[in-house]
C-alpha cells in the first residue's frame, strides 16, 4: 500500500500489461504512417469521420455500464474546444488489458473509443467499470490521449472514480490530483452517469513529441 501514492503522484503509465520505458513510449507516441505497428493509437480509428459519441466494445453485456460526457475547454477553461480528438482505453472488468490483432497485425487494447468534440466542445462515451489492473493495489481507472488540432497528442490523467475505496489510503496531495479527473458517479435508470469536462492542458501527465 505504500507504493500506490508514490505510483499515482510520479505518474508511471501502463499499456498493454506491461510498464514501459522512456524509450518505448517514445516509440508508441510517434504519426509515423510508415511504422503503423508502433505509431500512437490515437490515429488508429477506424471512421472517416469521428463524432462526438462513441462506444468502448463489449459496453452492452456489462453489467455496470458507465455513461461520460461533458465539455472540453480551451486553456482559459470557458472557450469550448471544438474538433479534439478523445482516446481512451481501459482494462476489462477483470483488470485485464484485453489485447487483440488488426488485419496489419498491429497489437492494440480491445477495449477503446475515440471522440470527436462537436462544435460545442461536448463529448459522450459508453463504457463499463474496469478492474484493478492485474488486481494490484491500484485505482481503477480509464486511461485518456488528447489530441488537439494542429498539435501533438498527449496524455491526461486518467479518469478515476469516487468510489473507489483505496482513494481513502492516498496522501493529501496524491487525492487532490486525483480528484481533478476523478468520475463522480450517478446511478440513473440502471446505468451510472458521470459528467466530467476537460481543460486542455490541464492534468497533464506528459507531451508526446514525435
Amino acid at each position: 500500500m505504500k507504493n500506490l501514492p508514490n505510483l499515482l503522484c510520479t505518474a508511471l503509465v501502463a499499456f498493454v500489461g506491461m510498464s514501459l520505458n522512456a524509450q518505448d513510449i517514445a516509440s508508441l507516441y510517434t504519426n509515423d504512417i510508415s511504422n503503423y505497428k508502433e505509431r500512437n493509437p490515437v490515429y488508429d480509428y477506424t471512421e472517416v469521420n469521428l463524432n462526438s459519441v462513441d462506444t468502448v466494445p463489449d459496453y452492452a453485456s456489462k453489467d455496470q455500464k458507465i455513461k461520460i460526457s461533458g465539455t472540453v475547454y480551451q486553456s482559459d477553461g470557458v472557450t469550448p474546444a471544438a474538433g479534439v480528438i478523445l482516446y481512451v482505453f481501459q482494462t476489462n472488468e477483470k483488470g485485464n488489458f484485453k489485447t487483440q490483432r488488426d488485419d496489419q497485425g498491429k497489437r492494440y487494447v480491445k477495449h477503446r473509443a475515440w471522440v470527436k468534440t462537436d462544435n460545442d466542445g461536448k463529448y459522450t462515451i459508453y463504457t463499463f467499470m474496469p478492474g484493478k489492473y492485474y488486481h494490484r493495489k491500484e485505482l481503477k481507472q480509464i486511461q485518456r490521449i488528447v489530441k488537439e488540432p494542429g498539435k501533438e497528442p498527449y496524455q491526461l490523467n486518467p479518469f478515476f472514480f469516487d468510489d473507489d475505496p483505496l482513494i481513502a489510503d492516498l496522501t493529501l496531495a496524491c487525492r487532490s490530483r486525483v480528484a481533478q479527473s476523478m468520475l463522480r458517479l450517478n446511478e440513473k435508470d440502471g446505468m451510472l452517469i458521470a459528467n466530467e469536462d476537460i481543460r486542455l492542458n490541464q492534468n497533464t501527465i506528459f507531451s508526446i513529441e514525435q
